[in-house]
């Protein structure tokens, strides 16, 4: 998803300047005054109807920012309590989102109205195509009765006029399941027993409204602690910033990381992995195997198509396989998954290599806070190399090709994708697992969001940018049979 400026300006700022209060060991006064700086008396207000609101929403951010749920705030605790809080937890909260509720709009429902453009046509193209009766005639115009209609669609797209539109609601609309409603006060409301943590309602919602509930704070208090602290950076860290990843990574260092591990070289092992799992399945007469990847998709055939449970691979996914190699060399470390994705929180949780999780607006977050230059910057050498298709993993494609590769001499192999979850996609999916067929392929990848892992709600930078940087960066890498003979040697 291509973020928007504006809001990840907004979110940016906030946890920079609790950042820097962290590091002056300030975490009272100074975390306080964070909403009235910001807005200082007589500022002006750029996004709402007055400073107290705006004030109000960049209090809430700072909740989220020290991994609060927003939903529980009182009004009354001081964000220092809430920053003393944060100090003492043990471990992050379950629930990895949170509604700034200020921040949210309200939005009207999402629904399918009739414009003033309505000619009122002889024909009623719109009155014929619905199958609900949802639509009639009134003072020579139509109507839709709400309580009939089913948002099908189909009126929309049969006027001439193009007179009938679907009023959205971009978090709600963007959920692939229906995870995201409104509460009684209309604001937006999480199911997380529906919720699959892709983060699409993040990335959609222009007002970011939708918090994911940071972790900064508890690796940057592991670090004091004395732990060797490793980060793990994901494939889709490549071309985030407009400098090398090897420059990233040394700023990780800079930040109080102890070393830095490519996510790439997991890959490796995942596609090695789910190559042998495709081969014998195949020979077993399977119809098919999807990928296990994704972390959404994971939590999407646990809550929604548990059908597809024996169709999907057993492999674990990249992050796995690279924290448990940093715990084999390091088993006192710490490991903190440097990502895009919104899921990958959800994921860590259930993972036993895996310690914590923060994203790629956090790293960027980290930099300014610690006024940190990145080009000037020596390049960081990584202490273990990766292969093409672990570098290309996040990418839409990338996981099948790999798998492919890996294959050698297996010839069966048809891959097919899914770019990104939507209703639509989710009910292809109930009819594979119903059928026990995919008829597209054999080996299906999928992508929780459009373009793969650099289209995570998180990213910093335009997705066909990194994507070509990836390319360019996996070019210059072996091969993965290659670089499999190489360190068998």
């Amino acid at each position: 998803m291509d973020n928007q400026s504006n809001t990840t300006h907004l979110k940016r700022e906030v946890l920079v300047r609790l950042i820097k209060a962290y590091l002056k060991n300030d975490m009272g006064k100074a975390v306080d005054k964070i909403p009235f700086e910001m807005r200082p008396k007589n500022a002006d207000v750029p996004f709402r109807c007055c400073i107290h609101k705006e004030r109000a929403i960049l209090r809430q951010r700072a909740i989220a920012s020290l991994g609060h749920s927003v939903e529980n705030d009182d009004e009354i605790t001081m964000l220092s309590e809430y920053a003393q809080k944060a100090a003492e937890r043990e471990k992050p909260d379950e629930d990895i989102l949170t509604v700034v509720e200020t921040a949210c709009k309200g939005c009207v429902p999402s629904r399918v109205y009739v414009t003033d453009l309505c000619q009122g046509c002889v024909a009623r193209p719109c009155v014929s195509a619905c199958s609900f009766g949802a639509i009639e005639i009134k003072n020579g115009k139509s109507v839709i009765d709400g309580e009939k209609c089913k948002n099908c669609g189909k009126c929309m797209q049969v006027c001439p006029y193009s007179a009938i539109v679907k009023l959205k609601v971009p978090c709600e609309d963007a959920c692939p399941v229906n995870a995201i409603t409104k509460n009684e006060a209309g604001h937006a409301e999480i199911d997380f027993d529906k919720c699959i943590s892709c983060g699409a309602c993040v990335g959609a919602c222009p007002f970011a409204a939708v918090h994911e509930k940071s972790q900064v704070f508890d690796v940057l208090k592991q670090m004091h602690s004395g732990k060797k602290v490793i980060a793990m950076i994901a494939p889709a860290i490549v071309g985030q910033l407009p400098v090398s990843v090897n420059k990233i990574a040394q700023g990780l260092i800079k930040v109080g990381f102890d070393e830095v591990f490519e996510v790439a070289q997991g890959a490796d092992v995942t596609a090695r992995t789910e190559a042998k799992d495709f081969q014998e399945r195949m020979e077993r007469g399977d119809e098919f195997m999807t990928t296990s990847c994704c972390a959404a998709y994971n939590e999407l055939v646990e809550k929604h198509v548990p059908g597809l449970k024996p169709f999907r691979s057993e492999t674990r996914t990249p992050m796995h396989y690279t924290a448990q190699i940093v715990k084999e060399k390091y088993p006192d470390s710490v490991t903190v998954f440097v990502g895009p994705c919104v899921a990958k929180r959800k994921e860590a949780q259930k993972d036993e290599y895996t310690d914590f999780v923060i994203n790629f607006e956090e790293m960027g977050a980290l930099f300014v806070a610690f006024d940190i230059e990145l080009a000037e910057l020596e390049d960081y050498r990584f202490a273990n190399k990766a292969s093409k298709e672990g570098r290309n993993f996040a990418i839409t494609g990338g996981v099948a090709e790999s798998v492919k590769v890996a294959s050698k001499d297996f010839t069966e192999i048809f891959p097919t994708c899914v770019d990104g979850l939507n209703p639509k996609a989710v009910r292809e999916m109930k009819t594979w697992a119903k059928n026990g067929q995919c008829p597209s392929g054999n080996l299906v990848e999928v992508m929780a969001c459009p373009g793969g892992c650099v289209g995570g709600s998180a990213c910093l930078n335009n997705k066909r940018i990194t994507t070509k940087k990836i390319h360019e960066y996996a070019d210059s890498s072996e091969n993965i049979n290659d670089l499999e003979k190489e360190l068998s040697k």
